[in-house]
């Protein structure tokens, strides 16, 4: 596997599929082509939705239909799939018309989350169910766990006490950039556990940034250590 490969968890032997799963309508208008992600995100979004509550159900044994509703769409949410989107670094890879280019789709919550989901159903079509349910549960830990109730939503402290836990040490953060205007800046940090980064994340505050390379550091682990 290269890199990318390794990235998602999967190797796509049809790899057009992947590239449809990254290609918004206003490229394929603006290309004269035909497709875009709109058919595989309708799949996707139904598998998330079939995955999460299977991978809830077996776990939380306890918890009643309302409790299990709602801590699905926790994890099925836009912000969510944003998150694992922006994980996968996404963003940097989609194929954008003009348009959505100058006006920064790339960064845009709707877009990445809808491209989480044409990857899911991608990797569905490419590699069946099974290669689907382990892309969704590698890509959506941080979620998952949270949902199911650890750290109380809290990606920083969960990652806390998994590290604690396993490694005996305390992960630490650093603030590698700061870009954008005043009004609109936009952080970087790692997170370090002894000498090594084992998380990357940007948000527009801080604590932000320190959340998201929490979650990119859970969704690695124990690869990373």
């Amino acid at each position: 596997m290269d890199a990318w490969d390794r990235a998602l968890g999967h190797r796509f032997r049809n790899p057009l599929l992947l590239e449809r799963a990254l290609t918004h309508r206003s490229w394929s208008a603006g290309q004269g082509e035909e497709g875009d992600w709109e058919r595989l995100e309708f799949l996707g979004d139904a598998l998330l939705g079939f995955v999460v509550a299977e991978w809830l159900w077996r776990r939380a044994p306890e918890a009643t239909e309302g409790d299990l509703t709602r801590r699905k769409q926790e994890v099925v949410r836009r912000e969510a799939l944003e998150r694992a989107a922006r994980r996968l670094g996404l963003g940097s890879r989609l194929r954008l018309g003009r348009g959505e280019e100058a006006s920064g789709g790339r960064e845009r919550a709707s877009l990445l989350a809808d491209s989480f989901e044409a990857v899911v159903g991608a990797v569905y079509v490419d590699g069946g169910v099974r290669a689907a349910r382990s892309f969704i549960v590698r890509h959506l830990r941080p979620e998952l766990e949270t949902a199911l109730g650890g750290a109380s939503g809290d990606l920083k402290t969960l990652l806390q006490e998994r590290v604690q836990a396993r490694w005996r040490r305390t992960p630490r953060y650093r603030i590698v950039s700061t870009a954008g205007p005043a009004h609109a800046p936009q952080f970087t940090s790692e997170v370090l556990v002894g000498d090594k980064v084992v998380g990357v994340g940007s948000g527009p505050t801080r604590k932000q940034a320190e959340q998201e390379a929490a979650g990119v550091a859970l969704s690695r682990l124990p690869d990373v250590l």
